[in-house]
């Protein structure tokens, strides 16, 4: 069985601004690291080779420097890591980024495809179900469980209120729950073989034959027309003496206020 697992490398929230002439987040002082969600997903991936045997390919879109974090995938206990770096690709919105992705996994073939849930940097959720439309494959969001039945997959994803149990035939997409699993350390050895010896391929714009038309800037179907960043909301700490009684009044009294 083959996994696909997309992976996007983002920048550290808390370091990032905003640029208000090209309307874009300056990530170039920011550390960059793997969105958290798609670490679930990697370990989600590698939960299923352990008992089903698949093979594992990490899959992501960016430029070049974004390879020594696919590694950290290699060395986690990934197969195979690919990056999809290209002029081309620069700009994407999430249907420009979804339709580069799924004309690569057409070209891997897998049985599952496998997402975080959302990125910290955006957190639209949008790309997973649009690879499964790009591809036509059903789509599972939120999962927190996935197992495998002759060639029938039984996801366990959250609701409101609790949680569903789906059933779906192979291939499909998935995107998996933030936290819905600890990801593994990598073994020693194998991150210094990572490191040091594994070969990530690169695929361009070129090698997947795409319509430029579909990518980039001018493949996207968003425009951003203002950035606004947000201030932190103001706190004030305020120590309230007297009887429980008392203090139980005031609390009232400073709720009322609030509320105008």
């Amino acid at each position: 069985m083959e996994i696909v697992v997309c992976v996007k490398v983002v920048p550290k929230v808390e370091q990032v601004r905003l640029d208000p002439i090209t309307k874009t987040v300056d990530r170039t002082s920011a550390e960059n690291e793997l969105n958290d969600a798609d670490k679930n997903a990697v370990e989600a991936a590698l939960q299923l080779k352990d008992r089903y045997g698949s093979r594992v390919t990490v899959l992501s879109m960016g430029p070049l420097f974004f390879e020594p974090l696919l590694k950290l995938c290699v060395a986690m206990g990934a197969d195979d890591a690919i990056l999809l770096s290209d002029k081309a690709f620069a700009g994407a919105d999430t249907y420009a980024t979804s339709y580069v992705l799924a004309q690569a996994i057409k070209r891997l073939r897998p049985d599952i495809i496998l997402c975080g849930e959302s990125t910290s940097d955006s957190g639209t959720a949008q790309v997973p179900p649009q690879i499964a439309e790009w591809l036509g494959y059903p789509n599972i969001s939120y999962v927190s469980h996935i197992s495998i039945e002759d060639r029938v997959v039984v996801a366990k994803r959250t609701v409101k209120g609790g949680y569903e149990v789906v059933k779906v035939p192979l291939p499909v997409v998935m995107s998996v729950e933030l936290g819905s699993n600890t990801p593994r350390f990598p073994d020693f050895k194998r991150k210094r073989w990572a490191e040091r010896e594994f070969k990530i391929t690169i695929w361009t714009a070129n090698d997947l034959e795409l319509d430029l038309n579909l990518t980039g800037k001018t493949g996207s179907k968003t425009e951003v027309i203002e950035l606004h960043p947000i201030a932190p909301p103001q706190r004030l700490r305020k120590f309230l003496e007297g009887s429980e009684e008392e203090k139980a009044r005031a609390i009232i009294k400073i709720i009322r206020e609030s509320k105008g």
